[in-house]
């Protein structure tokens, strides 16, 4: 009886312990909420996230300036970063109508060169205000016009004089003597030959839509027209003499002036269309067209095959008009693939170490 009642008094000691514990936990717990409570009360209402302010786009104000008399023809506002120089020139033809866009000719400095239309305003300022020098460039032609009045005006030409007519020669010697076989060929290749150009001005070649001043168009027409007119008299004369060495010497000038033709043909049309993609940014390769292949040994084959369309003309006629002619185009050419080529060494070095300009292994 007795042992049994120690245990009661036993199980009753630890429940009474159990209880205590409970409580004491039960009041840290309320303490410790209290405590966090009071934290956040103590803390304020919650702030809310400072925005992001974005900073304003920088505005320039261009002062155009004329080039000779230095004096300041208007000021252009409100110019963001990302305008260009066209953008400019649109402006300038706002305040001053007069002058239309590809009239104008915009430099940093005086007698320095003038700055392309997409170039941007923020790739040439050194603070907010930017001056620039104004240029009248004179009346401007888009550049397919003026490779339209270049190429139509021989083929014209040409033709006059193929036709003998009064004015130019004696009616009576015209009728008199027969013509060569070779005046014929000749008059035929000159207009496969500037029938081409024109044909590749309209479908094949990109022509830049900028444009050039009017005197260009007059100093082209002048030099092709001239020509033409020099060289068609000479081969259409009645007085005409045929090649030294007969139709041997036309029949290998012939087919190497078709050669060559075929030749710039396919180059030009590959420039037009580089490659599949149409990506710009790859030098040219030769495909399965032989005539392509000239891209092995020149970076302008183009030119290469233009020279050695004059040079096949001249052996044909035998005139010295064609000689002087095919000497000083050839004499140009040189010169535009020499400038081609530098730059294209720069930007397709690995393609380029073994070329040549115009001339396969001398230039």
């Amino acid at each position: 009886m007795f042992k049994r009642h120690r245990s009661l008094a036993s199980n009753r000691k630890r429940e009474l312990f159990f209880q205590g514990v409970s409580r004491s936990i039960m009041k840290n717990d309320m303490r410790n909420f209290h405590s966090l409570s009071q934290l956040v009360l103590s803390a304020g209402p919650l702030k809310a996230t400072p925005a992001v302010k974005h900073s304003k786009t920088t505005h320039y104000e261009i002062e155009i300036l004329d080039a000779q008399t230095r004096k300041q023809i208007c000021m252009v506002d409100k110019v963001t970063q990302t305008a260009t120089i066209h953008d400019v020139k649109e402006k300038f033809h706002k305040a001053c109508p007069k002058w239309y866009p590809s009239r104008v000719g915009l430099q940093l400095e005086c007698g320095g060169p003038f700055l392309r239309d997409y170039i941007t305003i923020q790739s040439v300022a050194t603070s907010s205000i930017v001056t620039l020098y104004f240029t009248d460039l004179g009346q401007q032609v888009s550049w397919t016009t003026v490779f339209l009045a270049e190429y139509t005006g021989p083929l014209l030409i040409y033709l006059l004089f193929y036709l003998r007519i009064s004015y130019v020669y004696d009616m009576k010697e015209s009728t008199r003597r027969v013509r060569h076989p070779v005046v014929h060929l000749a008059c035929f290749f000159h207009c496969i030959h500037y029938i081409r150009y024109l044909l590749e001005t309209l479908f094949v070649h990109k022509v830049s839509a900028g444009r050039t001043p009017l005197k260009n168009l007059i100093q082209g027409c002048a030099f092709y027209w001239g020509f033409t007119s020099w060289i068609a008299y000479y081969i259409n004369h009645p007085w005409y003499t045929p090649p030294s060495f007969g139709n041997r010497q036309v029949t290998v000038s012939a087919i190497n002036f078709l050669i060559c033709e075929a030749g710039n043909h396919f180059i030009n049309v590959m420039l037009a269309h580089p490659n599949h993609t149409g990506n710009n940014a790859c030098f040219p390769r030769p495909n399965y067209n032989p005539f392509t292949w000239m891209f092995l040994l020149v970076s302008c084959p183009n030119y290469t095959y233009e020279i050695g369309s004059w040079i096949s003309f001249t052996v044909m006629t035998q005139t010295l008009p064609v000689g002087i002619f095919t000497l000083l185009m050839s004499i140009q050419m040189s010169l535009w693939a020499q400038k081609k080529h530098k730059v294209y060494v720069k930007k397709f070095n690995s393609y380029m170490h073994r070329k040549s300009a115009i001339i396969p292994f001398i230039l």
